[in-house]
């Protein structure tokens, strides 16, 4: 058994949203991809990305990065 978490924050602040990128980043080192390499895995991932849903007319978001946790 494991423990997951997922998050999906929007920030007003690109600052806020990266420093929560950045302290996730951190703690990559500990987590772990399930079956990674067979038809079933599941790669533990984080993301950062401008949304543009709010905007008028709403904008498709944008990938700024994204990070995989792969051990193989």
């Amino acid at each position: 058994m494991k423990y997951r978490v997922r998050v999906d924050l929007s920030f007003d602040s690109e600052a806020d949203a990266q420093l929560l990128m950045d302290y996730a980043k951190t703690l990559t080192g500990k987590a772990i991809s399930l079956n990674e390499g067979e038809v079933n895995e599941e790669i533990s991932y984080m993301d950062i990305h401008l949304c543009g849903h709010d905007e008028s007319p709403p904008q498709p978001c944008q990938n700024i990065e994204r990070v995989e946790v792969r051990k193989l």
